[in-house]
């Protein structure tokens, strides 16, 4: 088991682990919205040095699978969030991101939903995991539970490089977008 982090706590994932080589990053939620299913979906936004989306293709998602070098791969689309474990995982291998990526954003939104109605206030036990790959050892979990009534998608948290390290921080902040589209916007 990890460590929990909480909102905004941020954890170095390689000093003193050398041999991390590959995460999983493992999203989960539960919801419904008087019995019509919440389909969300994670993507993960690889950012340049500036913040800034390295490119058109630098979006994972259900509809981008891998990003061009291969380094972050989405393992596939959950329509309902029914189960147990992660709805869903993005893949990550820190030694084939380019090194002129320096951030990965990870988000979810919620499909359709402006036409469904639907909120992350309907959204329970949302939360945002690392595992070690390799060892398939959990290293940090991030729970949200901040009231995200209104907030249509979710940016989780980011993997980012510091001094030769890879980071994690745990961000949860709630946004309005409709669609990996429209979030990825601010990246722009």
């Amino acid at each position: 088991m990890g460590v929990n982090l909480v909102k905004g706590q941020k954890v170095d994932l390689t000093k003193g682990n050398a041999s991390l080589k590959t995460l999983v990053v493992g999203l989960g939620w539960d919801g419904s919205n008087g019995g019509d299913t919440i389909d969300c979906d994670a993507s993960a936004l690889m950012l340049g040095e500036n913040g800034k989306l390295a490119n058109s293709k630098s979006i994972i998602y259900f509809g981008n699978k891998k990003s061009k070098c291969k380094s972050v791969v989405h393992q596939g689309d959950n329509l309902d969030g029914a189960g147990s474990g992660d709805d869903e995982q993005i893949v990550v291998d820190l030694t084939k991101v380019p090194d002129d990526i320096d951030k990965i954003v990870f988000v979810v939104n919620i499909y359709n939903c402006a036409s469904k109605g639907q909120h992350f206030g309907m959204i329970k036990n949302a939360y945002i995991r690392i595992v070690d790959n390799s060892a398939n050892n959990e290293l940090v979990k991030f729970n949200l539970s901040n009231d995200y009534n209104n907030m249509t998608s979710l940016i989780m948290g980011e993997v980012y490089r510091n001094n030769g390290e890879w980071k994690f921080t745990a961000t949860g902040e709630g946004a309005t977008a409709t669609s990996i589209t429209e979030l990825s916007k601010r990246y722009i």
